[in-house]
Order: structure tokens, then C-alpha cells, then sequence
């Protein structure tokens, strides 16, 4: 009984928000990758044959696994350690943005809206985009690099508001906000989709642009929406959640594995009589 909990499938195997060919970082790259990619979708294809059960970490995952293997699958959402996380009694007046620094999540125009916008924005992670990143930011764009894990959940709890422009398969960052009690202003898209519930968890802007980023971030209270009722929000992906559906699922699957293994050999001992 074969099961897989899919992250998402391989983005050679199929459409995907962020193409590998597009994180190549030349054409000679993107050419010589073309045949390692057919490779690897010839091998994804018959790697999921083999799978009984998928399982999904959101529903964007869902709908891909549909897309490239024609399968159904289960969303379980993937666990967040909520434990780790808790609002602060003191709020101050940054943004924040935590995550690798890389090409598709759109912080270049993130880092515009902000510039033009004139407030404080931290970016806390490191990449391969950092150089390129500094190069566009102004005055009130500050990177932290690194962070440590005992250092974050207090990054978190403190800003005004936890910013997500790219598109993600799930997102934990987000969620780890919302642990600490602070809403997200992310792109309407993928994972974020499901986790931000507008005017309760934070607000989503419609599509990638500077002037969306701007008028969503412009537009949005932080102070409208209660750290409580955020927290609550995040405690529905906690790791004991996660164990719970998890245990659940392979329960049902092992029930439903079970009474077909019973009936196959009950109507094997009827047909040899």
C-alpha cells in the first residue's frame, strides 16, 4: 500500500509557478538542462504509478497532481511548530520578510513598493539574489541576513505585518506570523490562498506589481485585526494537528486496504470450492 505526501510534484514533471529552466542562470545552462528535465519527467511519470495514495500539503498541490499524474490526492497541510511562537505585548514599525533569497519570489518588487512607499522593510534570509536585491534597495530597506531560529519567533512578533510576495506551493513563514500573533500581506496566489483569511489573518494583493503591493500595504491596519484570533487561526496547523490527520489517513487507508484483502480471499476460498 504504497503511499506518497507529495511536497509537489517535480517542477520538471510539469507546469509549475517557477520552471526550473528559469533558475538557470544562462542559456548554456537552460541547454543543457533540457535533457536531464525529459529524464526526469519520464522518471516522475512512472515513479507515481507505483503510489496507491498521494497526499497533498494544499490544494494548489492537489490541483498539480491532478494536472501532471492524473491522481487524486488527500490535503493534509503540512505541520508548524506553533509552540515556538507567541504575540508580543509590543509592536514596532517594520515590515518583515523571512525566506531564501532567490529569483521568484518577487522581492525585487517588493523591495520597490517599499522604497517608493518610504517604510521600513526587514528581510531576514540569505540567497544567491541578495547582491542583486541590495543593489534596488533604499534607505528603509534593511537586511539582517541570517537569523537565528532562537532570534525569530521575537523578529516575527514585533512587525507590523509579515509580507509574502511570491508564490509558494504552502508556505510555513507565514504561518509562523500569524503564530506570533501577526497578520500577513502576501500574493493572492498558491499556498497563501488558503492560509490568509482577509481581514481576519491579513489582506492579499491581486497581482505582482508594485502598484498592487502599494495599495494593499497602504490600505491594510495592522491594528484592525486581532493577535488572538490570528494565533487561533495558526493553532489549526499545528504539529499535533498534523500527527492527528496523519495517523487518521494511514488508519483509513489500512481499514480500506484490509476489507479488500478479506474479500479477495473470501471470493478465492468460494471459487475453489
Amino acid at each position: 500500500m504504497p503511499c506518497c505526501s507529495c511536497l509537489t510534484p517535480p517542477r520538471s514533471a510539469g507546469p509549475s509557478p517557477q520552471p526550473p529552466e528559469q533558475e538557470a542562470p544562462g542559456r548554456l545552462p537552460r541547454a543543457g538542462l533540457a535533457p536531464f528535465l525529459t529524464f526526469l519527467r519520464q522518471y516522475a511519470r512512472l515513479a507515481a504509478d507505483r503510489v496507491d495514495h498521494f497526499i497533498a500539503i494544499s490544494d494548489e498541490v492537489r490541483r498539480r497532481i491532478a494536472k501532471v499524474y492524473r491522481r487524486e490526492a488527500t490535503i493534509i497541510y503540512p505541520p508548524v511548530d506553533v509552540g515556538r511562537f507567541a504575540p508580543s505585548n509590543r509592536v514596532d514599525d517594520y515590515y518583515l520578510f523571512v525566506g531564501r533569497l532567490v529569483p521568484y519570489r518577487r522581492l525585487d518588487v517588493l523591495i520597490e513598493a517599499f522604497n517608493k512607499m518610504g517604510k521600513p522593510l526587514k528581510i531576514a534570509g540569505s540567497g544567491r539574489d541578495r547582491a542583486r536585491l541590495e543593489a534596488l534597495a533604499g534607505p528603509t530597506v534593511e537586511f539582517l541576513g541570517f537569523v537565528p531560529d532562537a532570534d525569530l519567533p521575537d523578529l516575527l512578533a514585533r512587525c507590523r505585518a509579515f509580507v509574502w510576495p511570491g508564490e509558494e506551493d504552502f508556505g510555513i513563514s507565514p504561518l509562523q506570523a500569524n503564530a506570533a500573533g501577526r497578520p500577513v500581506i502576501a500574493y493572492d496566489a498558491g499556498g497563501a490562498r488558503e492560509t490568509v483569511v482577509p481581514g481576519v489573518t491579513g489582506a492579499l494583493f491581486a497581482e505582482q506589481s508594485v502598484a498592487a503591493i502599494i495599495e494593499t500595504v497602504e490600505s491594510f491596519d495592522p491594528l484592525s485585526v486581532s493577535p488572538a484570533a490570528i494565533r487561533r487561526h495558526a493553532e489549526q496547523y499545528d504539529i499535533a494537528v498534523f500527527k492527528r490527520r496523519i495517523a487518521d489517513f494511514v488508519a483509513q487507508r489500512y481499514e480500506e486496504w484490509n476489507s479488500a484483502a478479506t474479500g479477495r480471499s473470501s471470493a478465492a476460498t468460494g471459487s475453489s470450492r
